[in-house]
């Protein structure tokens, strides 16, 4: 079986677009990583505080807006992880199976397994909130490493785009 050929099918300035999604919706990714990293170490913060530091730190209601935050968070990285692949199919009809494309992958895999471990922090297990937080530090600094490669890749696509 042969399987659907796409890739020649999408007029070329369609196909051009197409990319720009990526690497705009990653972007919106990237900040809203940082916000629900800045939340969850605020909620990190209150749990640990004492006296007046914890009221005025549980008023701010940082581990309902870190909860609420990083799943919306996971719900647009699996979106883009996945929706890039199809993007990349339909325009070349093949997937590129590169180290910028790999990483991505592993982010959105630990991503949701840092989701998964919510039930368990959420009674209260210690190691489940460690390994959460290894995750989410990992996720964080491979998006600096893929800030940078993904930038190459923009330009290696505007250097092959021609109108």
């Amino acid at each position: 079986m042969n399987g659907l050929q796409f890739g020649g099918s999408l007029p070329e300035v369609m196909k051009y677009w197409l990319y720009a999604i990526h690497p705009a919706w990653m972007w919106v990714v990237f900040v809203l990583t940082i916000y629900a990293l800045y939340l969850g170490l605020q909620s990190h913060r209150a749990r640990k505080a004492t006296g007046e530091t914890k009221k005025t730190l549980v008023k701010q209601k940082f581990p309902q807006r870190h909860y609420q935050s990083a799943a919306l968070l996971l719900a647009l990285m699996t979106t883009g992880s996945i929706g890039v692949l199809g993007i990349e199919y339909l325009n070349s009809g093949k997937l590129y199976v590169v180290p910028h494309t790999i990483v991505g992958l592993v982010m959105t895999v630990l991503m949701a397994n840092a989701a998964a471990l919510a039930p368990f922090m959420q009674k209260g297990k210690e190691w489940a909130r460690q390994i959460h937080m290894a995750f989410a530090f990992s996720i964080t600094g491979l998006f600096g490493w893929q800030l940078i490669t993904g930038f190459e890749v923009i330009l290696e696509i505007i250097g092959e785009y021609k109108p």
